[in-house]
Order: structure tokens, then sequence, then C-alpha cells
């Protein structure tokens, strides 16, 4: 995720890091150069068509909205999956706490934040499709190697707390409270993975990519005349805007990703680590800041 201060007017216009520019920019010069042959054409040969600016006015009123839509769509996605990470953080404070507040036995309410620890970071590792994160093999051990990492940690949590059932060391009320807030934990998770496992549409991607070349494709048509070797520029600019808008719509559809405008699911995991650092008796580490205003 981009982090950046308020930045100046200067900053807006120029900055390249969390802008789309680079990815679409290939795609605009081609489209650009299409422009000023078009415009060449025109030039040298009599009667080259050309079409009325009022359909393309319409044309482009109705792609803006659907664009707009779709956009819509991708920004939910984003922000249900933050929400969702940041029920993550709220649950495995309250699950520290509550843990040693009604597990008796110390060493066992230790290893359940321990493993509670490592769900966290098995959860992000799995959301990204990282075969071996570091850092979640180093808190989860042999459970990284499970079928589903993140259920093999949650697992573990729940056999820790029958044991300490069993064993007298956590009465009912307690039980009764870790286990709700476990299914709580698993609520959520659940609901990462859904916005993981299903994309938009794709008949969406392939409407609006089809439609916006196509768009682009025939405005020289109707600029060559009113704005000869300027098509080029107006074309180029509106090319910007809405290859501009669609690739950001895939960026935020895909919130667990690792671009630049996905969310800094690492950042979070260290605020979990921090959080729950006290509890296990050890030094927090550092909060992670942003590199080159990147927050991974």
């Amino acid at each position: 995720m981009i982090v950046r201060d308020r930045p100046h007017w200067r900053e807006l216009a120029f900055a390249v890091r969390g802008s789309i520019v680079p990815v679409i920019a290939p795609r605009i010069a081609m489209l650009m150069l299409f422009a000023a042959l078009m415009v060449w054409l025109d030039r040298r040969i009599a009667g080259f068509p050309q079409i009325d600016a009022i359909g393309f006015t319409v044309f482009g009123i109705a792609l803006s909205l659907f664009l707009g839509f779709r956009n819509n769509a991708a920004y939910d996605r984003w922000w249900e999956a933050r929400k969702l990470w940041g029920g993550l953080l709220a649950d495995l404070r309250s699950f520290a706490r509550e843990a040693q507040l009604f597990i008796a036995d110390e060493d066992r309410w230790c290893s359940i934040i321990r493993h509670s620890l490592a769900f966290i970071h098995l959860h992000r590792a799995n959301l990204r499709q990282i075969p071996d994160d570091p850092r979640a093999r180093e808190l989860g051990g042999a459970m990284a190697d499970a079928p589903h990492p993140p259920d093999a940690a949650l697992d573990r949590i729940a056999a820790e707390i029958r044991d300490a059932r069993a064993q007298g060391a956590l009465d009912g009320f307690g039980a009764k409270a870790l286990q709700e807030r476990l299914a709580s934990i698993t609520l959520q998770q659940a609901g990462c993975e859904r916005i993981a496992v299903t994309p938009l549409p794709y008949v969406y991607s392939l409407l609006i990519y089809r439609t916006t070349y196509l768009y682009c494709l025939l405005l020289p048509l109707a600029l060559v005349h009113p704005a000869g070797w300027l098509t080029p520029v107006f074309v180029g600019i509106v090319a910007y805007v809405f290859l501009g808008l669609a690739e950001v719509t895939e960026d935020l559809a895909q919130p667990f990703g690792t671009t630049p405008n996905a969310l800094p699911l690492d950042a979070i995991c260290r605020a979990v680590e921090i959080s729950l650092a006290p509890h296990l008796g050890i030094e927090p580490p550092a909060p992670m800041k942003a590199t080159d205003y990147y927050l991974s």
C-alpha cells in the first residue's frame, strides 16, 4: 500500500511510485501513434472518413458510468478485506487477553498465544499464495506443511483449549468465551478466503477493455478535422483516464496481492506481533515502515 503525507501539487503531477502510469504507458503510446497515423492519412487521402463527435460524447458517458460501477465494486472488495483484517487484529488482541485471563496454566496460554501468532502469518502466506514463507514457517513449524496451514493452527489452538478444560486449568465460562473468539477469527478468515478465490466476473474485464480500446481507436476519426496534429495528445489523455481506471480496478480487486495498492498484510502481521509480545514476555519488534512510500 502506498503511504504518503499530503502531497504537494508537484508531487501529484509527477509522482511515479504508486501511479498506474508505468503499467499503461506502452498502451497509451501505441494509441497515440495510431492517432498520429490517422492524422497523417487524413492529410494524404481525400475523403478520409470522419465521425461526428456527438456519438463519442454519448459513448464516453456510457463507458465512464460502467467504469465507475466496476471501480466501486473493486473498492468494496478492497475495503471489506481491510475491515476483515482489522477485525482479525482486534480479535487476536482480545484472544490473547482472554487466554491469559481464563487459563491458569501459564505454559498453556503462552502456547495458545504463540499458535495464534503463527496463524496470522500462515493466513497471510495462504492468501498471497506464498508456498514457503520464511516467517510463517519459523512460527508455524510443521503446520506450514499442512494441507491448509491456517486451519492447522486454529485446530492446534482448539486442541489446547480442549486439553486445558480437561485438565481443570479452564472453567466452562472461559472455554465458551475462548471458543466464541475462535469462531469469530474463523469467520473473518473465511471472509478473506472468499474474496481471494472469488474474483470479479471475467466478463467485466473483457467488456471494459474491449470497449475502451474501441473508443480510443475510433476517437481520432472525430478529432482529425477539428484538432489536427493535437489529436494524438487528446487521445493520449482519454486513454490515460480510461485505461488508468481499468487498471486501478484490477489492482483493487486483488487486495491480498503485492502490488503497490494492495493491503499491507506484512505490516498488519507485525502489529499483531507487537500486540502479543507483552503477553509472551518478549521484546516487541519495531513497527514496519514504508520503503519508498510502499508498505507491504
